[in-house]
């Protein structure tokens, strides 16, 4: 089962269950205070002193069948490249887990995600399941990680996917559509947003 859930619900969650143990993997230096393990393809055993680290060197995650009570995959799945196995060894480690991911919208806004993201993820709310396709550039970025994060204090919803899994995360690996589409520049996007502007001030 998987379904939409927010960050602060998974937090009360946490709060609510201190003898859990907890796998936060691929957090970089940004692990759930929460997480009593922490797994990142880095080596971040000296800035994690005081808390189990495990620098992750494959593709199967180095852990037991069930050995956590909670995963936490906070915008790592977008940059794995066997996405389906990863998956996999999620609902392999823990029993259940809260993954956090960019929009399609929040992917394209942004400098940084240009090079570093292989997947777009939606969220099929009939079905249950996260739907995965190959990543486009639909526009040109124009937002740094920075901003984005100013951003998403006021437009969360529009920028992050939340989900909660519990026993198995559904998920379709699916083709992109074979439409044509049409990349939308940033000059585009400045003419449109002048030629509004213009007609405002002559009314």
């Amino acid at each position: 089962m998987i379904k939409r859930s927010s960050k602060k619900y998974i937090d009360n969650q946490l709060d609510q269950n201190p003898s859990w143990k907890i796998l936060d993997i691929g957090c970089g230096y940004t692990a759930h205070k929460k997480a009593n393990v922490i797994c990142d393809v880095q080596d971040l055993s000296e800035f994690y002193k005081g808390r189990d680290f495990v620098k992750l060197k494959g593709k199967i995650l180095p852990f037991k069948d069930k050995e956590f009570d909670f995963v936490i995959t906070s915008h790592v799945i977008e940059h794995v490249e066997d996405v389906n196995f990863f998956i996999k060894e999620l609902q392999r480690i823990s029993a259940k887990g809260y993954i956090e991911l960019p929009t399609i919208l929040e992917d394209n806004l942004v400098f940084e995600n240009k090079n570093d993201h292989l997947w777009h993820m939606e969220f099929d709310d009939v079905n249950h399941q996260l739907l995965i396709r190959k990543r486009i550039q639909y526009l040109e970025p124009v937002l740094t990680v920075s901003v984005a994060k100013k951003l998403a204090q006021y437009f969360r919803q529009s920028l992050i996917l939340e989900l909660f899994w519990e026993n198995s995360i559904e998920f379709n690996l699916m083709e992109n559509d074979s439409l044509k589409y049409e990349k939308i520049s940033r000059l585009t996007l400045a003419r449109k947003f002048f030629s509004k502007l213009l007609r405002n001030l002559i009314r």
